[in-house]
């Protein structure tokens, strides 16, 4: 199983390599990885059927309780099954669609590096896992995303899709740390889930919220929406993949993941179900306004992204059922549409629906295909889609609380979505032909395989979805339920209340596809819809960030030392100062503080040196009390039992003084650039931070929270490192590493100093 999951990682290594050495058969054999992982897990299916739901362990840091464990169970393999199957097709269809193009190799790699990090997710037991898997899905479709990195739009959508997913990420984070603490500390979720108690935890508000944080950004909930439509800057096999099976799904996977555990309050199901409803309203409003291919149907993929988060949040038995077939059934027509979209902007050169017609004799496998894709997207019979559109109109209808209000909603959007099923199967293929940037022709195999089975598979679960695809959902329906529900799938329930709203929603829908025209005239004055949505909003953030970054870099990067040391000092001295006297009680604990005659003595000339050096005008006077300060630390060495630390101190400020001495003849004399007020305000900085250092000295040797380790080092000096100068055996023996890093730097900045000194022995040469 570990290997099923990390294998594309593993072929992403070798894919470049093998897309040049295959040529045209490249996306044809690097599809055999795919295809295997799915027959591989169909093999689990009778497995979880039986006996449930299988966890497989693998250690990866043991000391932070941190594995690679494997949860498979009805959702995982549902949503295993859509990657890896649907991911065969998308392989085929790169090969295909970016034939010849250079970057091939390099799509290939990243492709399938965001196949294995998607599977990772939905197959993850540990919540760390699960986390890391859900980056790299950010970072790779981000890669993805800006495949076409010399057009300008294709990195600033990269970047809008990363922003907004990693920002919603790092909410995900700190929220799946909260649920580790609710559980009792497990980082499985499968030990987590199993607590009843997680509704309970004192702070499952904020933790939910933060979960939902990660969960919408990633599944373009409003107001997150916006990035998804312009993530169709990728190629066509990317848009495929990324809104059937993969990255936008995966805030519905964790959602349906947790929904057992957190799931069934009154926040669950307003945050859920509200927010999922307005999505649903809001991707439906916005593909009946749209005229290109990708857009439309990507706004349809918020319309179903939307559904799903709403019958999550909603909980019950019926609205699991249908949340469950909703996610296969839009899987299937999604991955096909979007395939049959990318087949006719190749084949005829422009994305514009507007711009197409008449396509239905020079492209026939392309029109039938697609009818019976949008007919499962509309929701009409016998396609699986209808089905799935049914269970939707009935869970609403009995949702707790606030039913009409989804009921509304779902009616509403289902209307649009006709319409829009409608002229995306239509309006490219009836009519008159219309001149195209190219000459229209039916698309290769490798570019309608895919589309025509997966359409193909709608087609026949709707006809007998009893039998397959009701094997595939029933376990996914009672791990997200979280309890065993018995269900059948058919195609005709009988003449009742969700009937009549699906004809209803039919009849509307194809009255709004016959307005179509007048429809997007009126959009076209309706500007303030652009103006004033979300997008807008991230516009702003990101100029406000920038003009932040910008302000920030004037004040605190402005070029001068001494206001970078002032800021520094002063941000130690007040964060630190705030914590020491805040924390350490009242009275601060100092420690035995006593002095002997000869030791004020020499820290009294320490001082003294230290201010007349800061005080002089004569360059010859500094250096001497320099050296005054320097000796004076060497004479405390001595008095404190470190003679060695003391003989270092004295050659080094001997070494020191005669330098200076030496260059004081190059340089200019003493110069007042700063004001008396500015000398007063760094003499103030400079006596806080070391009355600072030196409170926080005389803290630490007060307080002993464990044994000090210099005890340790004094027993083991003589019998472990057979040396008596303890200083020396710390040094050489305990901090050996650390020292040959010193040596190491000292050697390299004297090998610096000797070559400047070459390089301007050479230029005076010259």
């Amino acid at each position: 199983m570990l290997i099923a999951v990390l294998s594309g990682f593993i072929l992403a290594a070798f894919a470049p390599w093998l897309t040049r050495s295959l040529g045209d058969k490249a996306g044809w054999i690097l599809a055999l990885l795919p295809a295997g992982l799915f027959a591989y897990f169909l093999t689990w299916v009778p497995v979880v059927i039986t006996d449930g739901a299988q966890v497989v362990h693998y250690p990866w840091i043991p000391g932070l309780d941190i594995s690679l464990s494997i949860l498979v169970d009805g959702l995982s393999l549902l949503f295993a099954l859509l990657i890896s199957g649907i991911g065969t097709f998308i392989i085929i269809y790169a090969g295909g669609y970016l034939h010849g193009h250079e970057d091939l190799p390099r799509f290939y790699a990243i492709m399938f590096s965001f196949m294995a990090a998607m599977l990772g997710v939905v197959l993850s037991n540990n919540i760390i896992t699960l986390f890391v898997f859900w980056e790299l899905t950010s970072i790779t479709s981000y890669l993805l995303i800006g495949f076409h990195h010399e057009q300008k739009d294709a990195r600033w959508f990269a970047l809008q899709g990363l922003l907004v997913t990693v920002g919603g990420g790092l909410a995900l984070l700190a929220g799946l740390i909260m649920l580790a603490l609710a559980g009792g500390g497990s980082f499985e979720l499968s030990e987590i889930l199993a607590n009843e108690d997680l509704r309970e935890y004192g702070f499952y508000t904020g933790m939910v919220i933060l979960i939902l944080a990660g969960t919408f950004t990633k599944s373009a909930q409003v107001p997150f929406h916006f990035w998804l439509p312009n993530a169709m800057a990728a190629p066509t096999p990317v848009s495929a993949f990324l809104h059937s099976a993969t990255m936008v799904k995966a805030g519905v996977y964790l959602m349906a993941r947790l929904n057992p555990g957190i799931g069934g309050t009154e926040l669950w199901l307003y945050a859920l179900g509200i927010f999922g409803a307005l999505t649903m309203f809001t991707g439906s409003f916005m593909a009946l306004r749209s005229t290109g291919l990708k857009a439309v149907l990507a706004y349809t993929t918020i319309m179903a992204l939307g559904t799903l988060t709403m019958l999550i949040g909603i909980g019950t038995e019926q609205a699991i059922i249908a949340a469950m077939t909703f996610l296969l059934a839009h899987a299937l027509y999604k991955a096909s549409l979007f395939m049959l979209a990318g087949a006719l902007d190749h084949e005829t050169g422009t994305k514009d629906i507007t711009k197409l017609g008449g396509l239905r004799r020079l492209m026939p496998i392309t029109f039938v295909t697609a009818c019976i894709a949008a007919l499962s997207l509309a929701g009409l019979p016998p396609l699986f889609g209808f089905i799935a559109k049914e269970l939707m109109f009935e869970a609403a209808l009995q949702a707790p609380t606030i039913g009409l209000f989804f009921t509304v909603l779902a009616v509403l959007s289902a209307i649009m979505i006709v319409a829009m099923a409608a002229v995306f199967a239509l309006r490219p293929f009836i009519g008159d032909l219309k001149e195209t940037p190219k000459k229209p022709h039916e698309a290769p195999l490798s570019m309608l395989i895919g589309p025509v089975v997966l359409a193909s598979l709608s087609l026949i679960f709707g006809l007998v979805g009893f039998l397959p695809a009701a094997a595939l959902v029933a376990p996914a329906v009672e791990s997200v339920y979280g309890a065993p529900i018995d269900f059948d799938l058919y195609l005709w329930h009988g003449i009742n209340l969700p009937l009549m709203l699906s004809v209803l929603a039919v009849a509307l829908g194809l009255l709004l596809f016959w307005k179509w025209n007048a429809v997007l005239a009126v959009f076209s004055r309706m500007t303030f819809i652009d103006r004033f949505g979300p997008e807008r909003g991230y516009e702003k953030l990101m100029d406000g960030l920038v003009w932040l970054a910008a302000w920030q870099t004037r004040l605190l990067q402005n070029g001068y030392m001494r206001n970078y040391l002032i800021t520094i000092v002063l941000t130690t001295v007040a964060l630190t100062g705030w914590t020491l006297f805040v924390h350490a009680g009242s009275p601060m604990p100092l420690g035995d503080i006593s002095f002997s005659l000869h030791e004020i003595v020499v820290a009294g000339l320490v001082v003294m040196g230290a201010i007349v050096a800061s005080v002089t005008s004569s360059r010859l006077g500094a250096v001497a009390t320099l050296g005054m300060v320097g000796f004076g630390i060497a004479l405390i060495y001595v008095f404190f039992s470190a003679p060695d630390l003391g003989t270092t101190q004295i050659m080094v400020e001997t070494l020191t003084v005669i330098l200076l001495v030496l260059v004081l003849f190059r340089l200019p004399s003493f110069q007042k650039l700063s004001s008396t007020a500015s000398r007063m305000r760094d003499a103030v900085v400079a006596v806080s931070l070391g009355g600072l250092m030196t409170l926080l000295i005389l803290a630490v040797n007060a307080v002993e929270v464990t044994e000090p380790i210099s005890d340790q080092l004094v027993a083991w000096s003589y019998p472990e490192a057979h040396g008596r100068n303890i200083v020396n055996v710390i040094l050489v023996d305990f901090r050996a590493l650390d020292t040959l890093g010193e040596i190491f730097v000292v050697g390299l900045a004297a090998i610096g100093v000797y070559a400047m000194i070459r390089l301007r022995a050479e230029d005076k040469a010259k």
